[in-house]
């Protein structure tokens, strides 16, 4: 029987970021299942636009690259998604899954979870927070000030950010503080935390799969509303650590964890609403 794996991400425009964070994770999944054959997506269809005028490079979407896979005979597939939390973009995915199952074009389908999804307060259930945490403790300095930027969203999922924070200090991370481009919190609302703390240094650090657009615009651009240029004119001393997540092996490896969970049916109810919502 053909199996696939979709592995799907909202995708950037820059090629060394893509290089070192999607494309890295793709080669060790197809190294880790080698029973599968390996295809990605994007779900950002600015960005697939934008790569298409600009390097004439085609990059399917979610529903292309599905439907490819019926055409060619695929009867077992796997939609991994790269996304952080399980927000607008995850729920896009997880419809286009819904709708490749009502029609029963493969025998089996199935959705991943992203990286940070159950809480885990639930027997067998895991804790997706402290897993993230124990990804990142190589690369957070344990006693300086970090500020984590988040993307953001108006999706009820934008929850996330502040419980993997409240996840952060439970865990002695007491200066790593999480900010959001398009949500909350804000920088605005870290910086007087900060103040109040007496901390003059802090290290600027993604909480992004790819250290693309936000990173090199909104993080560290040369904008006065930068949050490098935010920071410095409020007297701040500011260090950059520009990887994203995605360059993280231990970060990969949930990736791989996930697929595994996938397989082995662990979690069922990945993408479904929880009662009582």
């Amino acid at each position: 029987m053909k199996k696939a794996i979709l592995v799907v991400s909202f995708g950037t425009t820059y090629k060394d970021a893509r290089k070192v964070t999607i494309d890295e994770i793709e080669k060790k999944i197809k190294h880790t299942f080698e029973d599968y054959d390996i295809r990605m997506a994007f779900t950002s269809h600015v960005i697939l636009k934008i790569l298409k005028n600009r390097d004439n490079i085609h990059i399917d979407t979610p529903e292309e690259a599905l439907e490819k896979l019926r055409n060619e005979g695929y009867k077992d597939v796997i939609v991994q998604p790269l996304h952080v939390i399980p927000g607008s973009e995850f729920d896009y995915i997880n419809n286009v899954v819904k709708k490749y199952k009502i029609s029963n074009a493969f025998e089996n389908i199935m959705i991943g979870r992203p990286l940070i999804c159950f809480k885990g307060e639930e027997a067998g259930v895991p804790d997706d927070y402290s897993i993230m945490v124990d990804a990142l403790t190589k690369q957070l300095p344990r006693n300086d000030t970090v500020i984590l930027m988040g993307h953001g969203t108006n999706h009820i999922a934008n929850a996330v950010y502040c419980c993997f924070e409240s996840v952060l200090r439970d865990r002695g991370f007491q200066n790593v503080h999480v900010a959001t481009v398009e949500g909350y919190p804000t920088l605005d609302r870290v910086i007087p935390n900060l103040m109040a703390k007496q901390s003059r240094e802090v290290t600027l650090m993604p909480l992004l799969l790819v250290a693309g657009d936000h990173v090199k615009n909104d993080m560290v651009g040369e904008s006065e509303d930068s949050w490098k240029n935010i920071l410095e004119s409020d007297g701040f001393k500011v260090k950059l650590y520009l990887h994203g997540l995605g360059e993280n092996s231990n970060v990969q490896d949930i990736y791989i964890q996930h697929i595994n969970d996938v397989i082995n049916e662990t979690f069922k109810n990945v993408g479904k609403t929880p009662k009582g919502i």
